[in-house]
């Protein structure tokens, strides 16, 4: 019923993710996390647009946001707990656009099923803040995706650091997978 982007850092899926082909069904506890905060943005085409009820869900000493949408995906809008009294009251409709990415290493909350219709590795170019400061930002400009087949357990460069014209270094390696996933309609 629904289909989603949905962005997994190389570091979940080496750390504690389960590898993962095309057709496979998947369960993740999923995050809508601000565009730009994601390797500096530059994803319009594979943002989600979410409005749906808000609902509070307990995790350890604090209380997550979550966003259920009719089609079963669930997102939480923060990754760890945050005061109540700043939280919207459960059932006010919230409305929010961002990249859905695969969050494990944060708070618990409800995860969503679906299949694996596409998978592209991202190669992600990354440049030194000024020389020698060993300090990295990513850049948009040197990114481009490869469709791929399965997720790779372990993620390299594509070239090991090299010089600009400034003496910074930039290196671009395979910073994660963006998934392409379908959930079933919930009524059938």
């Amino acid at each position: 019923m629904g289909r989603w982007w949905v962005w997994c850092d190389n570091v979940e899926i080496e750390c504690c993710g389960t590898l993962f082909s095309v057709g496979d069904d998947v369960t993740w506890p999923l995050a809508l996390e601000y565009e730009e905060d994601i390797l500096d943005g530059g994803w319009s085409e594979q943002l989600s647009k979410i409005a749906a009820p808000v609902e509070r869900v307990r995790d350890g000493d604090g209380m997550i946001q979550v966003l259920r949408a009719d089609d079963g995906l669930v997102a939480a809008l923060h990754c760890n707990p945050v005061d109540t009294s700043a939280l919207p009251d459960p059932g006010e409709w919230g409305h929010r656009v961002g990249l859905l990415t695969v969050e494990r290493h944060h708070g618990r909350w409800p995860e969503t099923t679906g299949r694996v219709l596409s998978i592209a590795l991202v190669h992600q170019g990354f440049v030194e803040t000024g020389p020698d400061s060993r300090t990295y930002f990513a850049d948009r400009r040197d990114r481009f995706l490869e469709p791929v087949t399965r997720s790779p357990a372990r993620f390299g460069r594509d070239y090991d650091e090299i010089r600009t014209e400034t003496g910074a270094r930039r290196h671009r390696s395979h910073a994660g997978v963006l998934v392409e996933l379908h959930l079933p309609d919930p009524r059938t």
